[in-house]
This record gives structure tokens, sequence and C-alpha cells, in this order.
């Protein structure tokens, strides 16, 4: 195998590849990146065997040349140093020459070097993934539902199950719902799929992390094709395939109440500031329990008391209050990750007692929700 390639694009790909390598896999080969040169151009796989990313970069794109492939071939090469040379190489383009044994040979400039690859056939083949269960989704749109839900999955393994995303897609409506089990995130949009495909699967937080990291942001659609146990991401040049979690997800549309009996409406941006200096004092222990409480004509009191440190008060004007006063505790930074989740400059927060799970939403926006469970404090 040889080829002559631009060594930005180079980059780029071996990025993208290299969030699905780990360093700690049973099977020794995949801590390598796999490389397969064709007429077509270059292609380059990571995997974890939990994620697989695969990247193509074609010979020619918009008219300009990326790649010259001079003899096809592939080799699988360690992928920590790969990475490292190709970032460090002096020239724009590189060229990429495997011999006897898989010696490959990288040049740039006046440098030079030799690395010991490994056979490709060795490497561990992609999910075959039947596209019967397709459905589309703009690129920025996806990144948003990303961001909007995966801070809220389980980080504990007790019940792995949480550690992912459920999505559920039926009359062209994808409901994606993380939980931790002490708050929930929810994100509803209308998607393209074929046939009026359904499907209710629950995709690793990890994984959706590391897809929103490669995924540009520009609203091109991208083909999401779900199967039993693996989920593959289409977009442009780029394959991710995800493995899906066993089992099956909480039933969460009894956490979320029906009706309420505080109605508060606040401007975002004043709110999660007022948390935010309240959390200050907060103590670490008690997990971040900051208190807020609704005072007379349309004002909120946010405080946090901390004994061995001191105590915060600040009292902020809302734009209504509606129903029965309110003390309720709650975690400062579930409070904060959800403001940070939500779009639009008002928010509005349904309470229905100080010690049931309350709901916060974007005001004339229901296509996302997040809720949180209150904290005792005595």
């Amino acid at each position: 195998m040889k080829f002559i390639i631009q060594r930005d694009k180079l980059v780029q790909s071996v990025q993208d590849v290299l969030k699905a390598v780990s360093s700690r896999t049973t099977i020794p080969i995949l801590t390598g990146i796999k490389i397969v040169a064709t007429e077509e151009g270059v292609t380059l796989t990571g995997s974890d065997s939990d994620i697989s990313i695969e990247s193509f970069i074609p010979c020619e794109e918009d008219g300009s040349e990326n790649v010259e492939v001079k003899t096809a071939g592939s080799v699988v090469l360690q992928a920590r140093f790969f990475s490292e040379i190709i970032k460090k190489l002096p020239m724009d383009t590189v060229e990429i020459e495997v011999q006897n044994q898989y010696v490959t040979t990288i040049r740039s400039g006046k440098s030079e070097f030799n690395l010991n690859g490994q056979d490709a056939a060795e490497y561990p083949h992609l999910p075959q993934v039947e596209e019967q269960n397709v459905f589309r989704v703009p690129t920025d749109l996806l990144k948003n539902i990303i961001r909007q839900t995966v801070f809220a999955v389980s980080t504990s393994e007790t019940r792995p199950i949480l550690t992912g995303v459920n999505w559920k897609l039926e009359n062209h409506e994808l409901i994606c719902i993380a939980t931790d089990s002490h708050r929930l995130a929810l994100r509803k949009a209308k998607v393209e799929a074929e046939n009026n495909i359904t499907c209710n699967v629950v995709i690793p937080g990890k994984s959706l992390n590391e897809l929103n990291k490669i995924l540009d942001d520009t609203n091109e659609l991208l083909d999401i094709v779900v199967t039993e146990n693996q989920v593959l991401f289409k977009a442009k040049n780029i394959l991710f395939f995800s493995r899906l979690l066993d089992g099956n997800y909480p039933d969460t549309s009894r956490l979320i109440p029906a009706e309420s009996k505080t109605d508060i409406t606040v401007t975002t941006k004043e709110f999660l500031q007022a948390i935010d200096r309240a959390s200050l004092l907060a103590r670490e222990g008690r997990n971040n329990v900051v208190k807020l409480a609704t005072l007379e004509s349309d004002t909120l009191e946010v405080s946090s008391n901390s004994p061995e440190v001191g105590k915060v008060v600040e009292q902020i004007q809302s734009n209504s209050i509606d129903g029965e006063e309110l003390k309720i505790s709650f975690s400062a930074k579930y409070m904060m990750d959800a403001l940070k989740a939500l779009e639009g400059n008002e928010i509005l927060i349904n309470f229905t007692g100080a010690m049931r799970p309350f709901v916060i939403k974007t005001l004339h926006d229901d296509s996302m929700l997040q809720l949180i469970l209150p904290v005792r404090t005595y």
C-alpha cells in the first residue's frame, strides 16, 4: 500500500476515529487504527467493540485532491504513536507506504518514521447493519437533542440501563429521555422516518457524547439506522456505530406530574446566575443544596447555608408566581444543568409541593422539559 495525502485531512480523520479507540481493551489489535486505501480514497477505522467509527477521505472532493493512491492495500497502526506522529509532521502532505511484514514508512518533508504495523485482516469486522429502520435528523438538531438530554444519564453502574438515553420513535416523533433517578431530561423532535417505522432503544450516554464531538454544526440530514443491538449514525464521510444497552428502560411517564400547585415564571439567565452564586457556599457534602422560597409581590428568595462556611441570601424578581406559597430545597448542580439545557429567555417551573418532583420548561415550548427531585432538608 502506498498513498500521498493532505496532512490536515488525515489529522482530522485520525482525531475522529481515535474517539473510539481505548487503551484498555482485551483485544490488543483494537489499540490500533485500521487504514485501508482503495482507488476511491482512504478509510480509517477505530473501535473499542462498544463504539466503532469509520472515517472516509475521498481522493477528490469539491474539485480539490485529498489523496493520491499509488497502490491499494491495508494495515493497522498503533493509534497512540500514529496520531502523535501525524500531528507533528513538518509539511502539508504525508506519504504512507507499507512494506514487508507490515512495516510502515511515514514521510513528510525531510522527516521519516518507520512504524511496525499489523495485518488488517486480523481487525474485527464492523457490524453489518441492514438498513430497514432508517430515520433522518438534521445534524444540528441531533447535536441539540444530545446536549439537552445526555447530561442526565446515571454515572453509576448499579443500574446499567440508566447510563443510556432512551430513544423512542413513533408517528414521526422522536422522544429522548435520560434519568439518573434524581432528575430527568426529555426532548421531543419531529423526524423524517421511512414507512412510519417505530423503535424503542437505549443508547449509551458515552456513545452519544463521543458522537456529539465528531459531528459538525450543519443542517444537513443525517441517517440513523437502528437494529436489535446496534445503532448507526451516517454523516458525510463518517459512520458511527454504537452498541445498544440491553434491558427495558423504566416507564418514566408516571414521574412527570400532571397538575401543579405553584407556578413560577422567571428570566432564565437571572435565575441561573442567582443559583450559581448561592451554590458558592453550598456544602459539597450535602450535594450542593440550595433553598428556594416564594415571598410577597412575586419575589423569590434563593439561599444557601453552610454552618462551617457561612450563608448567602438573594432575592430576585420573578415574572409571575401563581398558586400556593412554597419553600423547597434542591441540588444547585442539577438546577444549573437543567437551565443550561433549556432554550429561551423565560422558563416556567411547576411545583407540586415541597417533596414532589418539579418540572422546568421553556415558556411556549413543549418539545423539552427537565424534572428534578427535591432534597429533604431539616
